[in-house]
């Protein structure tokens, strides 16, 4: 049984995905897929999205280890993270997936806050006196 990895990230969440043959069991930090995510079905119905648009839901193992970030990014790094395993799994899948900006890094993260400034961008109120 050969097993396939990639690492997804969004924000500061960081996934470490394996891809192997399988049943198409999920664990995500040593349990199970509902039992991480709870009732959030946004953030599974994201995790699935790469396996239901090429058809391998039932026919793969994942394991993943997820770090940083709130639930949406780590979601959303975990959705990159199987992506780009699918891909090492089967080469043939990047045809289905690039088109759809799932192989893709989304590079939005927090501007940091500048010297002289309340926030990013944000500075004090002027007064002319």
């Amino acid at each position: 049984m050969e097993k396939y990895y990639a690492t997804g990230k969004r924000k500061t969440a960081v996934a470490r995905v394996w891809v192997w043959q399988g049943k198409g069991n999920i664990v995500v930090n040593k349990k199970s897929l509902d039992e991480y995510f709870g009732g959030l079905d946004e953030a599974k119905l994201k995790i699935l999205y790469p396996l239901n648009l090429v058809g391998l839901t039932e026919k793969v193992d994942i394991y993943a280890t997820i770090r940083g970030g709130g639930i949406m990014a780590q979601a959303e790094a975990l959705r990159h993270g199987i992506s780009k395993a699918l891909v090492e799994y089967d080469p043939n899948l990047r045809t289905t997936l690039k088109p759809m900006g799932l192989l893709s890094r989304d590079a939005r993260v927090k501007e940091r806050k500048k010297y002289g400034r309340k926030k990013a961008r944000k500075s004090f109120q002027w007064s002319k006196r």
